[in-house]
């Protein structure tokens, strides 16, 4: 398991804006993705379903090193 890291983006605004999130469904994501992609920015997106969170699809988006966690939110338009 890598050694995942946050931005303070991520802890100081993502985490107040979305209280809900837990960081483990954000790694989830990560070691599990249904879907990832290349974001402008030197960015990555990763989705995956979270079952906690009532099946829901989790968009995360991390730095160029796929491990520093930069933002997270449901994606309700999620097509696969």
């Amino acid at each position: 398991m890598a050694d995942y890291r946050y931005t303070a983006y991520f802890e100081n605004e993502v985490l107040r804006k979305r209280p809900y999130l837990k960081k483990e469904w954000c790694v989830q994501v990560l070691e599990n993705p249904i879907r990832t992609e290349s974001q402008d920015g030197n960015r990555f997106r990763f989705w995956g379903r979270i079952d906690e969170f009532g099946g829901r699809v989790l968009r995360v988006v991390t730095l160029e090193d796929k491990i520093t966690i930069h933002n997270a939110f449901p994606d309700r338009g999620f097509k696969k």
